[in-house]
């Protein structure tokens, strides 16, 4: 069995689109403040080794901003709940540079053989909140390349159109790997 530990229903259906065979395990977990997302994973996969038996798999999914050369990075969670949306938008207009990475960090921890890390990137832009579909921070990332956010477009619209999600790419990732363990 593998575990998906998340709390939110969207990441879930997301990682469970690429990996039909997750189960979703919801465990409040510590998270540790760090701007190194691998070690705010491996935190995370320690405290669910207390709590539950399996394999686990965590993410991490943070805004990279350009104008304050990266940061927030996994510190993402905490800086958007204090600000907001129009926060975000008006910082980048401040700063003068709206360029940002959508990264996508995932921790598989096979209860054999230790912690294998996945990550998904998308290059695009904040700009202001467009869009009602989505999530968290779907109406202001505009992937390069496109013309609408992550919130103006459905899911069926983005596989059609080749607009695709950290989320998805990370866990992509870890489907080749697992793929290639068992000899798929």
């Amino acid at each position: 069995m593998l575990y998906f530990i998340t709390g939110n229903k969207h990441k879930f259906a997301e990682a469970k689109a690429v990996l039909p065979e997750l189960e979703q395990l919801d465990i409040d977990l510590p998270e540790i403040q760090e701007i190194n997302p691998k070690i705010v994973l491996k935190a995370k996969l320690e405290e669910a080794r207390k709590l539950h038996q399996g394999n686990f798999v965590v993410e991490d999914t943070s805004l990279y901003l350009e104008c304050i050369n990266g940061l927030p990075g996994p510190l993402f969670k905490w800086f958007f709940k204090a600000i907001g949306r129009e926060g975000v938008v008006n910082l980048t207009k401040k700063m003068g540079d709206n360029r940002v990475e959508a990264k996508t960090e995932v921790a598989y921890y096979l209860t054999q053989g230790g912690i294998s890390y996945f990550e998904g990137v998308v290059k695009g832009y904040v700009v202001d909140p467009r869009g009602e579909s989505g999530f968290g921070w779907d109406p202001i990332f505009m992937p390069e390349g496109f013309d609408k956010t992550y919130a103006q477009v459905n899911d069926e619209e983005k596989a059609k159109i080749g607009m695709d999600k950290p989320r998805k790419l990370a866990f992509e990732k870890l489907k080749e790997y697992l793929n290639s363990l068992s000899g798929i």
